[in-house]
């Protein structure tokens, strides 16, 4: 597994290359703003689901509607809140891979600790236990407490689901059109890590996203080694996200991944025809 190193405001992973990426924590500020605006985007949406049933049941005779509804709205409304209040987070995390639209807004991302990006179950159980971390409610104190105490800023539900909320740091790395902006010079590709065996439908991958992953290794080269990985890194990150591989955390590597991606994407889409 890649080994992790923190400092105050800096999260160090190493990856199985032996190059670091630097991550920002998020701060406390800008967590605290995020997490505003979706928790306002909650009460917005729970205000209008009020405004459709007492539409729906008798907007003259609130205290009517409730008292004299079966129990079967009861459970409606229950399920409804829960998925509200609690699925809302999980869902957008794993959908926009680790942002809510607060986050996203605050170009906050959460990330399991080894730089890898979350799957469903860490987007559940740390919002899962987001109801511990807010009391007494709605103040957070448990959560604040326990950002303090832990040196990677995590609350409790990021200490067991083992993830962690970084800022993008778009700087660490070159923008894509900077890197292929200028044409390649060599367009043969090959092999210079061992291949990642992984499992996967790669169906639903779009040329587009082939272009890049395709463009990125025929160009990495002309990288230095930490801009290189930063690159493989936010190149592998959307794919790995939209196919949900499974491999050996052991023997992986993001330019091997993105290798095997591609020899794989070719066989099955170009050599075939």
């Amino acid at each position: 597994m890649s080994a992790t190193l923190s400092t105050e405001d800096i999260l160090i992973i190493e990856t199985p290359e032996r190059v670091p990426l630097h991550f920002a924590l998020a701060s406390i500020g800008n967590r605290f703003i995020a997490c505003a605006i979706d928790h306002a985007i909650q009460v917005a949406t729970l205000a209008l689901l009020l405004v459709g049933f007492m539409a729906i049941a008798d907007f003259t005779n609130v205290e009517g509607a409730f008292s004299n509804a079966p129990k079967w709205v009861y459970a409606v409304m229950i399920i409804v809140l829960f998925l509200v209040l609690t699925g809302y987070f999980a869902f957008f995390e794993w959908i926009w891979r680790g942002q809510t639209p607060g986050k996203r807004w605050l170009k906050l991302r959460v990330i399991r600790e080894d730089g890898r990006p979350i799957t469903f179950w860490e987007a559940s159980v740390r919002n899962l236990l987001r109801s511990f971390d807010m009391m007494p409610a709605p103040f957070y104190s448990v959560g604040l407490i326990s950002v303090f105490a832990s040196t990677r800023d995590q609350r409790m539900g990021d200490m067991i689901a083992g993830t962690v909320v970084v800022r993008e740091r778009e700087a660490e790395a070159p923008a894509f059109a900077k890197v292929f902006a200028s044409p390649v010079s060599d367009p043969a590709l090959r092999r210079s890590f061992k291949p990642v065996d992984f499992q996967a439908d790669l169906s639903t991958l779009t040329e587009s996203e082939i272009q890049v992953v395709e463009t990125f290794l025929r160009r990495r080269w002309d990288l230095s080694d930490v801009p290189r990985q930063w690159m493989a890194w936010r190149v592998s990150l959307p794919i790995m996200y939209k196919i949900r591989p499974t491999y050996d955390p052991n023997s992986f590597t993001y330019e091997g991944f993105l290798e095997e991606l591609l020899h794989r994407y070719l066989a099955a889409h170009r050599f075939s025809s």
